[in-house]
């Protein structure tokens, strides 16, 4: 972290190997109409980043929220079942440290473009699947995790180079505020829609029309490059020490990293790599969720004789809509929540980010606990202590996005956050559904099938849940030792 500070601050600046910076004499088409008001043209990218990741997010959950009519379509085992949210996550993972490696080099807007294109097309294909080609549908599923991966690695360090530290906080807390919003909107959609045609084929229809629309505001409204905003910057600026790659492409050759030195650099980042644990135990506990939660509570409603066996084509998909409202509730409550407290809490201390965490994640654990204990006797109390599970988990999705954007130096954000992707879900939310389901359907091998152990299965594979979330706020505690020491050598 030592190099020149001519060399440390030129690629945070320049656009064509970072994606950070514009040369000032080559204006876009696209901007100059807001060139002259910058925070004007600001709030329009961020509005199109996050109308992106809310249908990126909409596609993540469109399966889950259909899942007995898919499960009853391809006659599948829970086993089955998990493993089309595990392929997903799998290519989403394993496609993140490559878009992380082209953005912190090539052009993001471009990056993000092919993205939207790739993961709508291939999910309107899958839409006319039919009930003997299962395994092409799984193929789909991976696909549209690759295209997803290149908006979620990408945009955030858009976002962190349009604003400081002080307004960062708060326009992440907005764009992952469509997390749990598109999480929802997809249960909800997806329910809407199977309900409406009759035929579930027709979720998978809507989300290509509205990655269309955002791929042509992208086009019209994103800035081909985009200025890095820094008090180094502007002060740089003022001086007029600042020199494009137009000007020294030579420099700009010699200051850029290898991928394996950036991996290295952040392998001694104890924060990074406690924070990112922490954030692995929280992937972990929010993909189970989202995949199963819904048939749990349908399960448990069916012991508890408040609806009838499945047996129909069309299932019902009531829980879908319930959690999905949920999941929105609690996600914007929590992310605002998390976000506030973020802000007032480090006045009084400089660890605040990850002891937030760490509480959020213990409470999430407790709350996820009872309400599995609760559901086979009281649905309602299953439905208040899942959204306390739920509210608590929210709170850290934009303060942990935080805490690695000020420990690690800006012109390896991305590779961090394609790095911070891979881990969380490879050991997170990648094999949580398919875990869970592999538990349930060995529980449920031991024992007579019936109605009852369908659910209990169901029920005692979901407990692993609460403990790993306790793993989780252990690693947000860790996290709170090494902040300050690695926050003081990224900003040097």
């Amino acid at each position: 972290e030592h190099e020149d500070t001519g060399l440390l601050l030129q690629p945070l600046l320049e656009g064509q190997n970072y994606g950070a910076a514009a040369a000032e004499g080559t204006p876009h088409p696209s901007v100059s109409v807001s060139r002259n008001n910058p925070a004007k043209r600001d709030c329009l990218v961020v509005a199109v980043l996050c109308f992106g990741n809310l249908i990126n997010f909409i596609d993540w959950f469109i399966v889950p929220g259909i899942l007995l009519d898919i499960q009853k379509y391809f006659g599948l085992s829970d086993g089955k079942t998990g493993l089309l949210q595990t392929v997903f996550t799998l290519c989403y993972m394993l496609a993140a440290p490559i878009f992380g490696y082209l953005g912190d080099r090539y052009n993001r807007k471009i990056i993000l473009g092919a993205g939207i294109f790739f993961w709508s097309g291939v999910t309107l294909g899958s839409s006319f699947i039919t009930e003997s080609h299962y395994r092409i549908f799984v193929l789909s599923r991976g696909l549209v995790g690759i295209g997803s991966a290149s908006y979620s690695t990408i945009a955030p360090t858009i976002i962190a180079d349009l604003f400081e530290e002080g307004k960062r906080t708060t326009v992440l807390s907005i764009f992952y505020i469509f997390i749990p919003v598109g999480s929802g909107c997809g249960y909800m959609l997806a329910a809407g829609m199977a309900k409406s045609t009759g035929d579930w084929h027709w979720a998978f229809r809507v989300t290509p029309c509205m990655g269309g629309l955002a791929l042509l505001l992208l086009i019209l409204l994103v800035p081909h490059r985009i200025q890095r905003k820094t008090a180094a910057h502007r002060a740089l600026s003022i001086s007029g020490t600042i020199q494009t790659a137009d000007e020294k492409p030579d420099v700009h050759r010699t200051a850029q990293t290898t991928w394996c030195q950036d991996v290295g650099s952040l392998a001694k980042n104890c924060s990074f790599v406690c924070s990112s644990l922490g954030l692995t135990a929280m992937a972990f506990v929010t993909g189970a969720l989202g995949m199963w939660m819904p048939l749990f509570l349908y399960r448990a409603q069916v012991v508890q004789g408040i609806v009838p066996p499945c047996l129909q084509e069309s299932c019902n998909s009531s829980n879908s809509l319930i959690f999905g409202g949920i999941t929105i509730g609690t996600g914007i409550l929590g992310i605002i929540a998390g976000a506030e407290a973020a802000r007032r809490l480090r006045k009084i201390n400089n660890k605040a980010d990850p002891l937030i965490c760490a509480t959020s994640m213990f409470m999430s654990a407790l709350c996820l606990y009872i309400a599995l204990m609760v559901a086979q006797t009281n649905i309602l109390s299953t439905f208040i202590f899942i959204a306390f599970g739920e509210l608590f988990l929210s709170v850290n999705w934009a303060v942990v996005t935080d805490i690695l954007l000020y420990v690690v130096t800006p012109r390896r954000q991305s590779t961090a956050i394609a790095l911070q992707i891979l881990v969380s879900h490879l050991l997170g939310d990648a094999g949580s559904p398919y875990l869970i389901g592999v538990i349930s359907n060995a529980i449920q091998a031991k024992n007579t099938p019936s109605l009852q152990w369908s659910f209990r299965s169901m029920q005692y594979s979901f407990i692993i849940c609460a403990f790993v979330g306790v793993f989780g706020g252990g690693f947000f505690l860790l996290t709170s030792f090494y902040v300050e020491g690695d926050r003081k050598e990224a900003q040097r």
